[in-house]
C-alpha cells in the first residue's frame, strides 16, 4: 500500500516562499511521475507540477516560473518550492504518482497554504 504524508505548508503574505515536502511510504515504481496537486476554493484538484525519473520536469501554467519540483535520489521523497506566492495559489496541496499525472494512489491529507495579506 502506498501513502502519501505532505508538510510544510502554512501562512504567507503574497511575494512569499514555502517549500512542500512529500514523503511517500509503499513501493512506487521507479518510472512514475511523481506529482503535486492542489484543491483551492473552487473545490477542483489540480495538477500542479510533476517530475520523472530522469528529472523532466513540467508545470502548470499558473506556476511556471514560481516553483520548483524536486526529488531527492534514492528515496520516495520529494519537494516543492514555491516561490512570489500569489492569493490564487491558496490551497491544499497534495502529492502522489502515476505513470502519467493523473494520479494512481489514494490521496493523503495535504498541507494547507494560505497566502494573504
Amino acid at each position: 500500500q502506498v501513502t502519501f504524508v505532505e508538510s510544510g505548508g502554512g501562512s504567507v503574505q503574497p511575494g512569499g516562499s514555502l517549500r512542500l515536502s512529500c514523503e511517500a511510504t509503499g513501493t512506487i515504481p521507479s518510472y512514475y511521475l511523481r506529482s503535486w496537486y492542489r484543491q483551492g476554493p473552487t473545490n477542483q484538484r489540480e495538477f500542479v507540477a510533476s517530475i520523472s525519473i530522469l528529472d523532466a520536469v513540467r508545470y502548470s501554467d499558473s506556476v511556471n516560473g514560481r516553483f520548483t519540483i524536486s526529488r531527492a535520489s534514492l528515496s520516495n521523497t520529494y519537494f516543492l518550492q514555491m516561490n512570489n506566492l500569489s492569493p490564487e495559489d491558496t490551497a491544499v496541496y497534495y502529492c502522489n504518482a502515476g505513470m502519467t499525472e493523473e494520479a494512481k494512489y489514494s490521496w493523503g491529507q495535504g498541507t494547507q497554504v494560505t497566502v494573504s495579506t
